[in-house]
């Protein structure tokens, strides 16, 4: 069995954030010389981030950043790990931390329901409307149980279904739960929802991530999306069995792929046997273009790598 000796840190802090850019610089400083990754974005609007580091630079940056005013009352969600799950470190400014470009007031959003209250939530039959607020292709592979699980590629796609939403139910006396994988897109979405006229809007705390923590698999379904090398995770140490299929076969699988050819890159479900079969890509063509990553029957080509990374040197 592999030693954790790393950490897997997901946060986000939605508190105005005076002068961004040289909170950008400020964490470029602290990165630099400590075994740290991320993918972390910060603006006007706060800070998103997602990162991983050896055990003591990840505390390192926890207590750092727990220690500064601006960021008091910050929390972390933490998952031991044997290695790093982002090629590189990334911190960039951005204008919004989640990407939609319409404006929205953060202070408006719904009531944030803790795990252990949300599951008995979900255990009251009273009639609600639970929502999936995140990618089709991340709720493919798990959701809650009786989740609405609207078909929406991107963000922005969410308007149209609001819209349908409304015409759908009565918005001042439907209760609506949702749901994200951390929780930053319910900040966002629970805002636009109380805009548009919805009284009894419900948050979970933390996201999925956080109710695996605390509350484990119950009313869950599958294994959860992350935007980082693992792809795909159980949320708990619970048996997980998969609920999506295979791109080729339809035989049961929860593993996501980047196609290995680079100029496609498309994201797609894949078993083993065929994933072996296409040498990491989507399809036949792919297979014969002329940037394809190296594939390898022990550790599949990982993803979100950039194309210098498999060029001849």
């Amino acid at each position: 069995m592999q030693e954790n000796r790393y950490l897997i840190l997901a946060y986000y802090y939605l508190k105005p954030i005076h002068d961004p850019h040289q909170e950008v610089k400020e964490h470029k400083l602290f990165f630099k010389d400590r075994d740290l990754t991320s993918r972390i974005y910060i603006s006007e609007q706060g800070i998103n981030g997602q990162m991983s580091g050896i055990n003591h630079d990840a505390h390192a940056y926890i207590e750092w950043m727990k220690s500064r005013p601006e960021f008091h009352g910050i929390e972390f969600k933490l998952t031991p790990y044997h290695e790093q799950v982002f090629p590189r470190a990334t911190i960039k400014y951005r204008k919004n931390v989640v990407g939609y470009s319409g404006k929205v007031d953060f202070s408006t959003g719904g009531e944030h329901v803790d795990p252990a209250r949300w599951k008995e939530m979900l255990d009251d039959p009273e009639k609600k409307i639970l929502i999936d607020v995140r990618n089709d292709y991340e709720w493919k592979i798990g959701h809650f149980e009786g989740a609405e699980l609207p078909l929406c590629g991107t963000f922005r796609d969410f308007d149209k279904y609001t819209e349908e939403l409304k015409a759908k139910v009565d918005p001042k006396k439907t209760p609506v739960m949702m749901y994200c994988t951390g929780g930053i897109r319910c900040e966002l979405y629970s805002s636009i929802l109380k805009e548009r006229g919805f009284e009894n809007v419900y948050q979970l705390d933390g996201g999925i991530i956080n109710y695996g923590m605390k509350e484990g698999a119950k009313h869950w379904l599958g294994k959860l999306f992350v935007f980082d090398d693992r792809m795909v995770t159980p949320i708990s140490e619970e048996e997980a069995p998969a609920i999506s299929t295979c791109h080729f076969c339809a035989a049961s699988t929860d593993a996501y792929y980047n196609c290995a050819n680079m100029d496609c890159n498309a994201l797609f479900l894949c078993c083993p046997e065929c994933l072996k079969e296409y040498v990491g890509c989507c399809k036949d063509e792919c297979k014969c273009a002329d940037r394809v990553r190296p594939y390898h029957d022990v550790d599949a080509h990982k993803p979100f790598r950039r194309s210098y990374n498999y060029l001849p040197k």
